[in-house]
């Protein structure tokens, strides 16, 4: 079995939903980092300091075709219809070797790989 490592940086009024939809997917542990991001258009100014928003960073491990389940529904809700306008970004990279992963979640992977075959 081959894993990626996903992940996801949403605006943090689409948080929920994206955790909700890797969940309802087959997505186990979600680890969260919040953030400010700084894009090429400056949105927001609050006393001379440009401001973004605040953003969330979602990290998972997951089974290599649950991850691109996972990318494809986080896309669409990012685009949110319009291909041209994207509120976020999702990338995900392999992973050669890991250890610590739970046993339960290995067993729910495999069981996702079966169900799609």
């Amino acid at each position: 079995m081959k894993f990626t490592a996903l992940v996801a940086i949403v605006p943090e009024d689409l948080e929920q939903e994206c955790i909700d939809k890797a969940r309802e997917l087959g997505a186990g542990g979600i680890t969260l980092i919040q953030g400010r991001g700084i894009s090429n258009e400056t949105r927001k100014t609050f006393f001379g300091f440009a401001y973004d928003g605040n953003q969330s960073v979602l990290l998972m491990v997951l089974e290599k075709q649950l991850s691109l389940e996972v990318l494809k529904a986080f896309d669409a809700i990012l685009h949110e219809g319009d291909p041209s306008n994207s509120r976020g970004l999702v990338f995900n990279f392999p992973i050669e070797h890991l250890r610590g992963l739970d046993l339960a979640q290995i067993q729910k992977f495999e069981q996702h790989l079966k169900d799609s075959l």
